[in-house]
């Protein structure tokens, strides 16, 4: 996927041009840890955490990252979504890890 191409108004706001798509955002899935507290999302009512990089929060700014909060927030498709931080969100939902960054970058370039 050619995510210049698929974003341009992101990418037009970047600073590194040359980024891929873990330096954007993270979608991870959560899962039970004993070992860690790392994260403080339950696994049962969290399947995901998702971050938002530096360099997407710097593109986007302070007003337009608390919109996107509020985008996701309300989004149907996530069953629970919490935000821990500005830029870390634990979210339940069914769709795969690829459709969440999808949907996420959609989101985001809407945005924009």
């Amino acid at each position: 996927m050619n995510l210049e191409k698929k974003y341009p108004k992101l990418f037009d706001k970047l600073e590194d041009k040359e980024v891929v798509l873990r330096h954007l955002l993270n979608v991870d899935a959560n899962y039970e840890d004993y070992d860690s507290e790392e994260f403080e999302f339950d696994f049962e009512e969290y399947n995901f955490i998702i971050y938002i990089a530096e360099p997407v929060q710097k593109a986007l700014g302070e007003a337009k990252m608390e919109k996107l909060l509020v985008k996701l927030h309300d989004n149907d498709t996530f069953e629970n979504f919490v935000a821990s931080e500005e830029d870390l969100y634990g979210v339940k939902s069914s769709l795969s890890e690829d459709e969440i960054v999808s949907m996420l970058l959609e989101q985001i370039e809407e945005i924009m």
